[in-house]
């Protein structure tokens, strides 16, 4: 089965695409070895950073990957963390020709500038008050990040059909084991 919700709006994609490199669920992750992180980079526009990949520049990504995950679940510590990668990656606000706001990266290293550009986008959409639409699947051992268009912005599920429907019959279970229908 896959996933049906409609991806994120343009600005916000970038997060969520990077965050969705990996499928828990189905235990399938784009950044679990240096070759399959290089294709995954080409695929999204990142031939340099690709090309400059190595062991040591992937677990960086994990790492940034899962930092940003974990800020958008409201994970303790992870506020701290993404500091300090804003710190490492990202120099202060700057306006371009048309006046808009713009977080540029720390040097010229293609791989960090793949994280730099997903904070980027997260810090900007925070300020604007859109990033609580980003939101992860509350099913643990899916953990995917969609973008809520929920008018009250309550989703909890990537899916209904996946992991809402997975929670229901659980829920179910516990019930009737606890009644003692089971």
């Amino acid at each position: 089965m896959a996933y049906n919700r409609p991806p994120a709006p343009d600005d916000l994609l970038v997060i969520e695409e990077f965050c969705d490199s990996a499928r828990f669920l189905y235990g399938e992750d784009s950044l679990a070895s240096v070759e399959t992180a290089r294709a995954w980079l080409h695929d999204h526009g990142h031939v340099q950073a690709g090309c400059a990949l190595d062991s040591d520049a992937l677990a960086f990504l994990v790492r940034a990957r899962e930092t940003v995950r974990d800020h958008l679940e409201g994970v303790a510590g992870a506020r701290t963390r993404l500091n300090d990668l804003s710190d490492l990656l990202l120099r202060p606000p700057q306006w371009d020709e048309q006046g808009r706001a713009q977080l540029p990266p720390i040097g010229g290293d293609p791989v960090r500038a793949v994280a730099a550009e997903v904070l980027a986008a997260l810090a900007l959409a925070d300020l604007a008050g859109r990033g609580a639409r980003l939101k992860v699947c509350r099913s643990p051992e899916c953990r995917w990040v969609y973008y809520d268009r929920s008018p009250a912005n309550n989703s909890s599920w990537c899916s209904m059909d996946i992991c809402g429907a997975r929670h229901k019959m659980r829920a179910y279970r516990d019930r009737r084991t606890f009644q003692g229908d089971g």
